[in-house]
C-alpha cells in the first residue's frame, strides 16, 4: 500500500459522496489551500505564538493538508515522493556548512 493511500481514499470517498468533485479542479483546490492558510494565519494575528488555540490550529492544518492531498491526487503526484524530492533540492540549495543557523535565502548565502 502506498504511503498516504488511506488518507486519499477517505478524502475521495467523502468528496464523492457529496458530489463535490465538480468543484475540485486544480485552480480551486489551490485557492482553497491559500484561503485555509490565511485562516491558519488569522489564529496567530495579534497574539504571541503560544496564545493560538491549538485545537483550531489542528483544524486549519487538516483543511490545508486535505486540499493539498486532493490537489496532488488530481495531478497523480505521490506526496511522499514530491516532499522527499523537495527536501533533496533544498539540501543542495542550502548546504549545512553555509545555511546552518542562518535565515538567509539560498542566493544570499
Amino acid at each position: 500500500m502506498k504511503e498516504n493511500e488511506e488518507i486519499i481514499e477517505a478524502l475521495l470517498k467523502f468528496r464523492n459522496e457529496r458530489d463535490w468533485e465538480q468543484f475540485h479542479n486544480p485552480k480551486d483546490l489551490a485557492l482553497a489551500i491559500s484561503i485555509e492558510s490565511a485562516e491558519l494565519l488569522e489564529l496567530f494575528l495579534w497574539k504571541k505564538a503560544d496564545e493560538a488555540n491549538t485545537e483550531k490550529v489542528k483544524e486549519e492544518l487538516a483543511d490545508i493538508f486535505s486540499f493539498a492531498f486532493l490537489l496532488a491526487e488530481k495531478y497523480g503526484f505521490d506526496v511522499k515522493e514530491i516532499v522527499l524530492d523537495k527536501i533533496k533540492t533544498n539540501g543542495e540549495k542550502y548546504p549545512v556548512d553555509k545555511a546552518k543557523g542562518s535565515a538567509k535565502k539560498y542566493d544570499e548565502l
